[in-house]
């Protein structure tokens, strides 16, 4: 019997940067293990500092580990050169920041388009934009496709920003703090989208928060701390 590869794999992953003066190198991440289910959800939690963005940007190849490797769908990141890695980045990677990162002048359908662009994919282009009208339409923006950002509360532009990291149909969704700058009941209603858009599409999604309360919606909560990653005391 063939077992599938799992959708992501961390495979003692650490990442050290070089100190100034001469010091020894700094360790942010230590023999980092991980590994990711299709359709799974999982929350890293942490201090500030502790290296859960740099986590996630290497997972997102943003950024490249000093040691171990990065597997997605079975493929090593660290084998590829930079433009295999632009289109796993546009395809297979969808990404949310805490600021929503939207093109002022662009209308929020003009600014959901905006990765279909780079795609070489005539599928995924020609079906675009009645995607994007559905999924904007899905997440409470039906009446908004025309306005542009600064028109928008800021609930409603990181949902514009959600729909964005989906419109590739990508595997893997990483969130860092997407609720960070929102205020309590826009969060609240963002972190309900997440949980059901996961549900929904069966995308894998990663999210980095300091919201308790957000983390303990995925299904796995880790902790990472000291520059490991391990499961945080409640989901033990």
């Amino acid at each position: 019997m063939t077992t599938m590869p799992a959708l992501l794999d961390l495979e003692k992953v650490t990442k050290r940067y070089d100190s100034p003066g001469g010091e020894a190198p700094l360790p942010i991440l230590k023999d980092v293990r991980l590994t990711v289910a299709s359709g799974d959800s999982v929350a890293i939690i942490g201090p500030s500092g502790s290296g859960k963005s740099t986590l996630l940007n290497i997972i997102g190849t943003l950024d490249k580990p000093t040691d171990g490797r990065v597997l997605l769908e079975g493929e090593d990141l660290s084998a590829l050169d930079e433009d295999r890695l632009a289109q796993i980045r546009n395809r297979q990677i969808g990404f949310i920041f805490q600021a929503h990162h939207l093109l002022p002048q662009c209308s929020v359908l003009e600014n959901v388009l905006v990765p279909t662009l780079a795609s070489k994919d005539t599928g995924i282009r020609n079906t675009a934009e009645g995607r994007a009208r559905q999924l904007l339409q899905r997440v409470g923006l039906g009446e908004r496709f025309s306005h542009r950002p600064g028109e928008l509360s800021g609930g409603e532009r990181q949902r514009v920003a959600v729909v964005r990291a989906l419109i590739n149909q990508p595997h893997l969704l990483l969130a860092d703090e997407p609720t960070g700058a929102l205020d309590r009941a826009s969060a609240q209603n963002l972190a309900q989208l997440l949980v059901e858009l996961n549900q929904e599409t069966g995308v894998a999604l990663i999210l980095v928060t300091h919201a308790l309360d957000l983390a303990h919606r995925m299904r796995r909560v880790f902790e990472l701390r000291d520059g490991a990653l391990q499961p945080a005391a409640s989901n033990q």
